[in-house]
């Protein structure tokens, strides 16, 4: 493992030799340029990006990873397949070897300081930086049927860009509980010929039969059965596992219906809670699928529609949508606004030192143009005479 500070075993040695006269802070009570809470794709990506950036950073890892369950990622060029703990191991060496600092803890609480931002964690330490990336993803809440979490993320899915290949084939079925199960239901057709679509609870009435307000339009009704896909009526009562895979769901009615995989469509939650301090919450999604932080185009954070200074977020936070390679993206666009931001920053303050008439930087200037080169004493005066 890389030691922090250390040159990154893959830079040029140019670069290795600037690297090595750089000290970044090693303790959590550091004052750092940024403080990146949330350890997976999106803020290590962040970490990364600023570190080559000659930042000072922070990352603060809570150790659960929306994707933890799943065996492997996906559709993330090079890494496929790579269990999720893997990239996570990779990414916090990759960004070490920039000189990033990793905490492990729990983000309780943040609050505006006069140094940025000050996060507080579990255990009570703190960690403070001048700018502050949310990269802390989100919660898959998932409909109550019982065996659901447990199969999660193996053999019970939500994204077919994720899954959809490992299931190629099989029989799949959709728990429909709401607008986008149809949805769901014609993009896995394109995995398998053999789709079942199980209206449940969200999309029944109190009696368990089909409630028409939120049951299928008529054009979906025909969609559905334009694709081969069927429709079963009824809420699903659990699941049927034999030698650890999924072989069914069992209705209400006791019957069993054969699937190998069954797709659902999760609450999506962001994990905000320790940015109370900052007035900001998350918002209801647009689509009605949750809640997550509202951005601007650069990732910035927003609260009732305002700019929060500071604060961006980067990944599944922001965008509940993202996959891997998408949260990691993310990390990077949002590194090079906050580096930006930064360098604006220190630029306005160094022409404001520059511009006052009694400050050292003036006086130096000043020596120099009135001495020149005898402002290092009389004998170099001297020796400048006789030369």
């Amino acid at each position: 493992m890389t030691t922090p500070g250390a040159p990154h075993p893959l830079s040029r040695p140019a670069h290795s030799t600037a690297q090595s006269h750089r000290v970044f802070p090693t303790t959590p009570e550091s004052v750092v340029d940024v403080v990146i809470v949330g350890g997976g794709a999106a803020g290590l990506s962040a970490a990364v990006v600023l570190g080559r950036a000659r930042r000072s950073v922070v990352v603060v890892d809570g150790g659960a990873p929306r994707n933890a369950p799943a065996s492997g990622v996906h559709s993330f060029l090079t890494r496929d397949g790579l269990s999720p703990a893997e990239l996570v191991r990779l990414g916090q060496d990759e960004a070490r070897g920039y000189g990033v600092t990793v905490v492990s803890g729990q983000a309780v609480d943040t609050q505006r300081s006069a140094e940025g931002f000050t996060v507080t964690l579990g255990t009570g330490a703190t960690v403070v930086g001048r700018r502050l990336v949310v990269a802390t993803g989100l919660v898959d809440e998932l409909p109550p049927v019982p065996g659901l979490a447990d199969r999660w993320g193996r053999d019970v899915l939500h994204c077919p860009y994720c899954h959809g290949w490992e299931v190629r084939g099989q029989a799949i079925g959709i728990l429909g509980v709401g607008p986008t199960s149809v949805h769901q239901a014609l993009l896995f057709r394109q995995w398998s010929d053999d789709v079942t679509l199980f209206l449940h609870s969200g999309m029944l009435d109190t009696g368990g039969t089909l409630d028409e307000r939120h049951g299928p339009t008529e054009t979906e009704w025909e969609q559905l059965a334009a694709r081969g896909i069927g429709v079963i009526i009824g809420p699903v009562e659990s699941l049927v596992v034999q030698q650890d895979a999924l072989t069914g769901v069992r209705l209400a009615s006791g019957r069993v219906i054969p699937v190998q995989a069954l797709v659902v469509a999760p609450t999506f939650t962001a994990r905000t809670e320790f940015l109370a301090g900052l007035g900001v919450r998350s918002s209801p999604h647009p689509m009605g699928v949750g809640t997550h932080l509202e951005t601007d185009d650069t990732g910035r954070v927003l609260s009732a529609g305002a700019v929060v200074p500071g604060v961006w977020a980067a990944g599944n936070a922001g965008n509940l949508m993202a996959q891997v390679v998408g949260a990691a993206a993310a990390g990077l666009s949002v590194a090079t606004a906050i580096n930006a931001d930064l360098v604006q920053e220190e630029v306005a303050l160094a022409v404001e030192r520059y511009r006052r008439p009694f400050s050292a930087e003036a006086e130096a200037r000043t020596t120099i143009a009135v001495l020149g080169e005898r402002r290092h004493g009389v004998g170099a005066a001297r020796q400048e005479e006789r030369s």
